[in-house]
């Protein structure tokens, strides 16, 4: 998995190194610009779309939080009941979301950081990926699915970059610049080639359209 390697790597010096600052205030309450707004408002829609797809009620169930950022959707899940292991490739972000944390749902989250695929993170009823994957390619995340997939007893909610208009105009710009001098880029998936590639086992959950934020929410079944 060298490709996935390399773009981990990309996106652990970026978030940990770049965008810390900009992602802990993005994730806040605190005032941002109209754009980040919309950016917040994308996401947090998506969140209750992915969470839509769990049980209401999460109690004794294990749930992995692949890409936990600033731990607002690991607080849901451990408010929900969960036991939920909340892992990301940024340990800043990872202490962002470990202060975070409503002190009464500390019992129930076990933090991590490292990558979201390692083994020794154990198994889970549910997996919970929001936009962690946007930044691979069709195969790379096929198998990042099918490592999640045997440890998984129920499915793998994430996100992908839908292709569309809006995101190749980005896609096609970022291309532009030297690598070393940018954040990673979203990689927009039509649905029907990364379907073929992961055997067939996605399922359409829904798209979040709000300003600058697009995503959309598939299922992994193993």
């Amino acid at each position: 998995m060298n490709d996935y390697s390399t773009t981990r790597d990309r996106v652990e010096h970026y978030f940990d190194r770049t965008a810390t600052h900009t992602w802990e205030r993005l994730t806040s309450s605190a005032p941002v610009s109209r754009i980040r707004q919309t950016v917040r408002e994308g996401r947090d829609m998506m969140r209750d779309t992915m969470l839509w797809r769990l049980p209401r009620d999460l109690t004794g169930l294990r749930v992995l939080d692949a890409g936990c950022g600033a731990g607002q959707t690991t607080a849901a899940l451990a408010a929900r009941g969960a036991e939920v292991t909340a892992v990301d490739i940024s340990p800043q972000l990872v202490e962002i979301a470990r202060r975070r944390l409503p002190p009464e749902h500390a019992d129930r989250v076990r933090f991590h950081a490292g990558d979201m695929l390692a083994d020794e993170l154990g198994s889970f009823d549910y997996v919970v990926a929001m936009d962690s994957l946007i930044y691979y390619t069709d195969e790379d995340i096929a198998r990042a699915l099918d490592r999640l997939g045997a440890r998984t007893r129920h499915s793998v909610v994430f996100t992908v970059a839908p292709r569309t208009p809006f995101l190749m105009v980005f896609w096609w710009m970022g291309k532009l610049f030297p690598r070393s001098d940018r954040s990673p880029v979203m990689i927009p998936h039509p649905f029907k080639p990364l379907n073929e590639v992961t055997g067939r086992r996605l399922v359409k959950i829904g798209r979040v359209s709000r300003g600058f934020y697009i995503s959309e929410c598939l299922e992994f079944r193993p």
